[in-house]
C-alpha cells in the first residue's frame, strides 16, 4: 500500500510528534483501533511515519470488541491493518454486559474503563512500552468543556501521559488534527469507517457538549479558540484561591467576632 497524506496532515503529525516527544528509538507502540475513522486514520498514520521517521519503532494494533453487537466487523479490520503491515489482534471483552450489571451509572465511563484496562494489560504481555489513541483536537476541547461544565474543573487529557502503575506511556499523535479533517482523510486511506456497535453512541454528554460548542459558535465564532487556548497552562488569569475548610478559618472567625484569639473549651 502506498502510504501518503497532504503535506498540511504531514506537518500536523510531525508538530505534535516533535513537541511532545511522543515517538522514539526502541519505542513498541500499541495502537488501540476501534475501525472507527479516528482510530484507522492514526493506524494509517503511525504506519507512513513509521517509514519517513529516521527512528526505530515497531507497531502492533488491538481491537476491543465490546459485544454490544454481533455484527462488529473486525475481520474487515484486521485485513486493513494487513495491508498497513501492522500485527493485529482482536478479542471480546463483555462491556456490554458490565455496563448492563451497573444499572444506570455512566455507560461511557464503564466502557473507557474496562477497555482502557484490556488494552494495557495486552501492552504489557506483548512487551510494548507505549500505547497510542486517535484522541483529536475537538475531542480535547470537548473534554475541556466537559469538564468545566459537569465537574467544575479545568480539565482535558494530555498528548502523553506516563502510567507508573503499568510503566506505559500513552501517545495521541492527532491531537492537532480537527475531526473534519480526519473525515476527510478518508479518500486518502480508503477504509470506509466500521459503524460503531454503541447503543449510546450520539446520545452521550459528550454529544451534548458537542452541539453545544457548535451552536454557541454561531454566535461567537471565537469560542473554539478561545477554549483551545484556555485548556494551555499559561492560560491561567486571576483565579479565587482555593476553599477554606471551616477549620483552617476557625481562628479567624474567633477573631472577627470577639476581638482574640479562639476560646479554649
Amino acid at each position: 500500500m502506498k502510504l501518503q497524506l497532504p503535506q498540511l496532515y504531514f506537518s500536523k503529525l510531525m508538530r505534535a510528534i516533535t513537541e511532545f516527544e511522543l515517538i522514539e528509538d526502541g519505542d513498541r507502540i500499541l495502537i488501540g483501533v476501534s475501525g472507527g475513522k479516528d482510530s484507522i486514520f492514526l493506524a494509517y498514520a503511525m504506519a507512513m511515519m513509521r517509514k519517513r521517521l529516521k527512528k526505530d519503532f515497531e507497531l502492533m494494533a488491538l481491537t476491543i470488541n465490546p459485544m454490544f453487537s454481533q455484527d462488529f466487523d473486525t475481520k474487515r479490520i484486521g485485513e486493513f491493518m494487513a495491508e498497513l503491515e501492522i500485527p493485529f489482534a482482536s478479542f471480546e471483552v463483555d462491556i456490554a454486559g458490565t455496563i448492563e450489571a451497573q444499572q444506570g451509572k455512566d455507560p461511557c465511563y464503564t466502557c473507557a474503563f474496562f477497555r482502557r484496562g484490556a488494552v494495557n494489560r495486552y501492552a504489557v504481555e506483548q512487551g510494548c512500552n507505549k500505547v497510542a489513541y486517535a484522541h483529536h483536537h475537538d475531542d480535547a476541547v470537548e473534554t475541556f468543556f466537559m469538564s468545566l461544565l459537569y465537574s467544575g474543573q479545568l480539565h482535558t487529557f494530555t498528548p502523553k501521559t506516563y502510567l507508573d502503575k503499568t510503566d506505559l506511556t500513552v501517545i495521541r499523535p492527532l491531537v492537532y488534527f480537527r475531526e473534519q479533517e480526519i473525515r476527510e482523510a478518508i479518500q486518502y486511506h480508503g477504509f470506509a469507517p466500521v459503524p460503531s456497535p454503541c447503543p449510546h453512541d450520539g446520545h452521550t454528554v459528550r454529544q451534548k457538549v458537542k452541539e453545544l460548542i457548535r451552536d454557541m459558535s454561531k454566535d461567537n465564532p471565537q469560542l473554539y479558540p478561545h477554549l483551545a487556548a484556555a485548556m494551555r497552562e499559561d492560560a491561567l488569569g486571576e483565579l479565587w484561591p482555593p476553599v477554606k475548610t471551616r477549620k483552617e478559618m476557625k481562628k479567624q472567625y474567633y477573631e472577627y467576632m470577639y476581638g482574640k484569639q479562639e476560646m479554649k473549651d
